[in-house]
């Protein structure tokens, strides 16, 4: 049974989906069911349309019923009209007669599966019959509309990684999505006759997931008078339509995408074109009639559509409309609607395979036996049984882990457990730490592990008796036994030699080459450290820090000092031969802050005073480094090194670099060399580093290439960051440099880190990404590790998986806290398992996915061209989405782009990455912004990646100026934007605030305290402080923004038609880019395309 009716919005994930009578479908996370009233038009995820009938000439159909129709299908049509075998205005409303329809032979997409309408479809391959005829597509263009209805979205998911198919490269850029070719005049679309599969429903085991699809509404019914525009070519004023000879060519699958919906009343069809259209040459597309010849209308593009970056056309009789943005997939609805429906409740972690709310989204967690999402996310919550079944997903099974995570105030961190001398407690075969899966047997004397099912005996000490469930009557006053997360305390066989460890040292090395001394760098940072040592980070409770600290300067050689507390003064040594590089002094280098308080402070008003008249523009770097790890090797310690550097390393030392920055190799097949590091003596020194837990953050400070990509080597390979500041002035950047220090200084740390992540039987983790260092396949070694670095882990099936037991992980994080205490920091989470695709594609979260796709791609450009890169991910979204169209969506014609509701954000986040800047640079981006961007992607989380790829927009003026909230956000494309307001722009690194031309006088007043628009200093970075409602308001807003990202963004004002503005159009995503990246709805397009490449 279906309804060629509007939908209503989609419930979000947990909330009830609406039912048609008669079909039973079970609540989703078991809410109450109920049914949500109808919208005026087809909103993106209405229902497929198949069975219609026609009415009667000239009678207008009735109203819809107000039922509901099933959210199970939600289409997006994109590039072939919708090919149901009508006329506009065919609906059938209720359920299917039992009579089963004639059915053109060539037009079934499916198979002969009769279409379910709630209930669920099982999981079988069904063969795609031939597409339609020509003659059929040319009846589906009479069904195209663009509604201006969008229905509310879910969360989002992901994405795969398989043999690539043989699909055109999709590399460059897609034109502009336009019309259909239209019918010679007067003739209107021929209607083929009723297509539909009534009869009785066989019962299925699961509900079908819910998916997004654009369908459009009845046209036969009369228009409204206040509809405006054209009738789509050839569409017919209401009643049936008459047939016509075939002569059409199928539609391009650029345009519109598919069932889109266009009203309007009726008009003439726009004149013919013969004007060839631009971008993909044309096809052989055996299955829908001959070569498409030209395509009317698509001379130029869109009227007015400044978005795509184009200049309005001269005007046409009818202009035609474009694909209505609204009628597709909006991130911002999905964000707010998972807000709305998962907000308020918290996120109770007793049951396996629950897909958590989004990112996006402000929620409490409960832990009750699985891990928290803020330590791991997952692509799926509900992973395939079979490699085989895997496979034909192509969804990759990813989880994106942050051991050390912060945690809001409201929830506790992970507790402490101390088990004494004998240490935690574990399986002797695969050596996972206890936890809630394990299973108690024979009276509480044995435990079968979880993992790899061995059976233990349960030390003495540690015996417990069980309930009468099997439970250890003891289970919730142990962490371990009733907690996803916990910590216990390492003994001695845990650590290094056998002996525990000294607290960790920091040590801060200051480059006073004469860049570094004229820019004011270092004068401002040794003014900054005199205060910023009280705030090292120290354990709860304790008075002051247990890190001990130490200085060196440098340019071509090296400046140790001893700071011992009894001396007077501090004193300096010099190392000039770098090749052979040693630590000159133990005692007094690394010392206690607060007892050499005097001599740090006295130290850091020389330095500038000493190298103030230096003419030295030749600097070091790998010596430094090494310097500092000998510091720690001698003092039996692990640490980190502060490392500030302004220039490319070119005097003559180990690790020297030459200038090889060359954009002539972008898209060549050289390009990757501009990625990969120029010598390997920089990974020597990293895997030296990681062997003695000496993690490198790195501050630049470059006015010119600097190879950021050979720099950040060591960084990356022990766990540190990288924080870059180009053309550094002290009054415009101290304020970025100072606020990111200060968080760097400050922020817990875990030394000496070792990471493994154990599976039950039958998956394993085969892949890891992120900035760590791997000596074998299975432990991630890092130098240092701190709250906002991720893991991402990639799991491949080994075996067969069991529907009953599902699939654990445990992550088993061991390390030296700031304090030097060793602690092993565990993770647990249980997922589901399935035999039902519908059930994996109903599970999955595209936020993740897109954070491994990403990281997947970043890695690709250092071995592959960037070109083959991008078409790996397309071909795998492809093919994600093609086997979710194959096997669990209800048939439909191809001409609809069906996507599972939790995925349909995919294309146009998929889309945010493919235009990155590594990907897609622009000629603005630098060899060395490409490469620091690559490495910083590496170890983001979920939420990072997600407002990097998708920055948030946010109107200033449009909410109630004494709202506390934020104000919600709209969508990243210029046509969102209106010259009256003021937008506040955010990634995660950068913060814009732009100002449109015709603001009023009042609110430029009130915020910049200028009296007009062309007062306003363009590329100002700091608003004035003004005793008013809106410059308070919008202040606290920036820095409430601040607050939430690991870096200070520094705000850049951009005014309306400025030079600058070109730069803030690169943040607006949905929009074609100057770099040749798609927009949106042209991707939406492509996607549709290359989809049914690969299901025909």
């Amino acid at each position: 049974m279906n309804v060629n009716q509007s939908a209503p919005p989609v419930p979000p994930f947990g909330q009830p989906q609406p039912v048609y009578p008669g079909y039973h479908q079970s609540s989703y996370g078991g809410q109450p069911e109920s049914t949500a009233p109808p919208t005026s038009y087809g909103a993106y995820n209405g229902p497929v349309p198949s069975y219609q009938q026609t009415p009667p000439p000239g009678v207008s159909r009735a109203p819809p019923s107000s039922e509901a129709p099933p959210a199970s299908t939600a289409q997006a049509l994109c590039g072939q009209a919708a090919y149901g075998q009508f006329g506009q205005g065919d609906v059938q409303n209720g359920p299917s007669s039992t009579v089963q329809t004639q059915r053109f032979p060539g037009s079934q997409p499916f198979g002969s599966v009769p279409l379910a309408p709630v209930v669920s479809q099982p999981a079988v391959l069904q063969p795609y019959g031939p597409p339609p005829t020509s003659a059929q597509v040319t009846a589906q263009l009479a069904g195209m509309q663009i509604s201006g209805a969008v229905a509310p979205a879910l969360p989002p998911v992901g994405l795969g990684y398989g043999p690539p198919t043989s699909l055109a490269s999709a590399s460059g850029s897609f034109p502009n999505s336009g019309l259909y070719g239209s019918y010679p005049q007067g003739q209107a679309p021929p209607l083929s006759q009723g297509q539909g599969h009534l009869g009785a429903q066989p019962s299925q085991r699961s509900a079908p997931p819910q998916a997004s699809s654009f369908t459009s509404p009845a046209s036969g019914v009369p228009r409204m008078p206040s509809m405006t525009g054209p009738l789509l070519p050839g569409q017919s004023f209401g009643g049936p339509s008459v047939s016509q000879p075939n002569h059409v060519s199928s539609p391009p699958p650029q345009a519109l995408p598919p069932g889109t919906q266009m009203t309007g009343p009726p008009g003439p069809p726009p004149p013919m074109h013969s004007s060839q259209q631009p971008g993909y040459q044309l096809q052989q597309n055996g299955s829908f009639g001959p070569v498409r010849g030209p395509q009317p209308n698509y001379g130029s593009p869109y009227p007015g559509a400044s978005t795509f970056g184009s200049q309005p056309g001269p005007p046409q009789p009818l202009p035609p409309k474009r694909l209505d943005p609204d009628a597709i997939p909006s991130p911002i609805q999905v964000i707010e609607d998972d807000r709305n429906n998962r907000g308020s409740e918290p996120f109770v972690t007793g049951v396996r395979g629950q897909v958590p709310p989004l990112v996006t989204t402000n929620f409490l967690v409960k832990d009750q036996g699985n891990a928290s999402p803020r330590y791991i996310r997952c692509t799926s919550y509900n992973i395939p049984c079979t490699s085989d079944m895997a496979k034909q997903a192509q969804v990759p099974l990813a989880a994106v882990i942050k051991p050390l995570a912060r945690l809001p105030p409201e929830e506790a961190s992970p507790y402490v457990v101390d088990h004494g001398e004998s240490g935690p407690l574990r399986c002797n075969r695969c050596k996972a730490y206890m936890c809630p899966f394990m299973q108690f047997i024979e009276g509480g004397r044995r435990f079968q592990c979880c993992f790899c099912s061995c059976i233990n005996d349960v030390p003495p000490q540690y015996f417990q008796h069980l309930d009468h469930t099997g439970k250890r009557v003891d289970a919730y006053d142990r962490p371990e036994l009733s907690l996803g997360s916990y910590e216990f305390l390492a003994t001695v066989d845990y650590c290094k030699n056998n002996k525990f460890p000294s607290p960790p040292a920091f040590i801060f090395m200051i480059d006073v080459s004469y860049n570094a001394i004229r820019s004011g760098l270092v004068r401002l940072l040794c003014e900054e450290l005199k205060s910023l040592l009280d705030f090292l980070p120290r354990e709860g409770g304790t008075e002051e820090s247990a890190v001990r600290v130490g200085f060196v300067t440098y340019n071509k050689v090296l400046h140790f000092y001893n700071v011992k507390s009894s001396l007077a003064q501090p004193q300096m040594m010099v190392v000039s031969d770098v090749a052979d590089m040693f630590v000159p002094l133990l005692d007094g280098f690394l010392v206690n802050v607060s007892e050499s308080r005097a001599v740090i402070t006295s130290l850091l008003d020389q330095i500038p005073e000493m190298f103030a008249d230096t003419r030295e523009t030749e600097t070091v770097f790998a010596p430094v480094i090494q310097a500092g790890m000998e510091a720690l090797k001698a003092a039996e310690c692990a640490g980190k090194l502060f490392l500030f550097h302004t220039s490319l390393p070119i005097a003559e030392a180990p690790g020297k670099l030459k200038n090889r920055d060359d954009r002539k190799l972008i898209n060549t097949d050289k390009e990757k060399t501009l990625f990969q590091p120029q010598t390997g003596a920089y990974q020597t020194l990293a895997k030296e580093c990681v062997a003695q837990g000496c993690c490198v953050d790195l501050f630049l400070f470059p006015n010119q290439y600097v190879d950021v990509a050979t720099l950040s080597v060591v960084p990356q390979l022990t766990g540190g960051s990288v924080y870059k500041y180009a053309c550094f002035q002290v009054e415009n950047d101290q304020e970025r440099f100072l606020s990111d220090l200060r968080r760097d200084v400050q922020k817990v740390v875990g030394f000496d880190a070792v990471m493994r992540v154990r599976t039950s039987t039958g998956i394993r983790a085969v892949d890891f990404f992120g900035a760590f260092y791997m000596s074998n396949t299975t432990d991630v070694e890092l130098a240092g590790l701190d709250g906002d670095k991720t893991v991402t882990v990639e799991f491949k099936h080994d075996d067969r998986l069991n529907e009953e037991s599902g699939a654990l992980l445990q992550c088993a994080l061991l390390y030296t806290s700031c304090a030097g205490q060793r602690r092993l920091r565990i993770h647990n989470l249980a997922l589901n398992c399935c035999t039902q695709l519908a059930d994996l594609y109903r599970n999955c979260e595209t936020d993740t996915l897109i954070n491994y796709m990403a990281k997947f791609a970043y890695r690709g450009v250092l071995n592959s061209p960037v070109k083959t890169v991008r078409d790996t991910l397309i071909t795998q979204c492809a093919q994600i989405l093609a086997c979710y169209r194959k096997n669990c969506a209800s048939p439909s014609s191809a001409g609809q782009l069906i996507l599972p509701e939790c995925m349909k954000l995919l294309p146009v986040y998929l889309n945010c990455v493919l235009k990155s800047d590594v990907l897609q640079p622009g000629a603005e981006v630098s060899t060395d912004d490409r490469a620091y961007v690559r490495q910083l992607v590496t170890s983001m989380d979920v939420a990072e990646t997600n407002v990097f790829f998708y920055p948030r927009l946010l109107p200033l003026t449009k909410s109630p100026i004494e709202s506390t909230t934020e104000p919600p956000a709209v969508r990243a494309s210029e046509e969102r934007l209106s010259n009256g307001d003021i937008y506040l722009l955010e990634n995660g690194l950068n913060l814009f605030l732009w100002v449109g031309a015709s603001v009023q006088q009042g609110v430029v007043q009130s915020l910049f305290s200028v009296s007009s628009f062309s007062q306003i200093t363009s590329g100002l970075s700091v608003l004035p402080i003004l005793d008013n409602p809106l410059s308070k308001k919008v202040r606290a807003l920036i820095d409430s923004l601040r607050a939430q990202r690991s870096r200070y963004m520094k705000l850049i004002v951009v005014k309306q038609e400025d030079k600058l503005e070109m730069l803030f159009k690169h943040f607006l995503v949905e929009d074609k880019s100057l770099s040749g990246g798609a927009s949106y709805v042209d991707f939406l397009c492509h996607m549709h395309k290359e989809i049914r490449q690969l299901l025909s």
